[in-house]
């Protein structure tokens, strides 16, 4: 495992990790925003990323706390492959910030999916953030694990909140 910093998640997680999933990724957040990211030498929103492991039939799990705002609904209106070609779920009760890709690499720390929190943003603009990183089985699996239970709604029973949770088509 390591411990990383800043501007790390971002290329170590976001522009190393992420685009290298071939059979799944999980992504949690709290906070989602139109985050851009570098391809090859250009930037693109993370929504084209993700639009092209649908295409090539990554199963993506998307979880965040806080329903997106209308810059990131109308970014995502250009990708429509991702209206049905992603899992979505909002629960208000999101804080973790975690990502596993394929089951092999796993994030969890303290950056939101948003440029400011993974670092996309330029020196002076971005969070100041921490988080681990690694490939250790045993630490994927715990990561996986928690992940899993809140999709299977391990917590809604005792959460107090599902009333506050939203469909994603409804969001839209």
């Amino acid at each position: 495992m390591q411990l990383i910093f800043h501007k790390d998640i971002y290329d170590k997680v976001i522009v190393d990790q992420v685009p290298k999933a071939k059979k799944w990724l999980w992504i949690s957040t709290a906070n989602i925003k139109d985050l851009y990211v570098t391809n090859g030498n250009r930037m693109v929103p993370f929504l084209e990323v993700l639009a092209e492991l649908v295409k090539n039939k990554v199963a993506i799990r998307l979880i965040f706390a806080r329903e997106p705002g209308p810059v990131f609904k109308s970014e995502l209106n250009k990708f429509p492959s991702l209206k049905n070609g992603l899992e979505w779920m909002n629960c208000p009760r999101v804080h973790f910030k975690m990502v596993v890709v394929d089951g092999k690499f796993a994030y969890t720390g303290s950056a939101n999916l948003t440029g400011a929190g993974m670092g996309a943003k330029g020196e002076n603009k971005r969070n100041f953030e921490s988080g681990i990183i690694g490939t250790d089985p045993g630490f994927v699996k715990a990561i996986s694990n928690e992940l899993d239970h809140l999709w299977m709604g391990r917590y809604c029973k005792t959460c107090l909140r599902k009333n506050y949770c939203t469909e994603w088509k409804k969001i839209l």
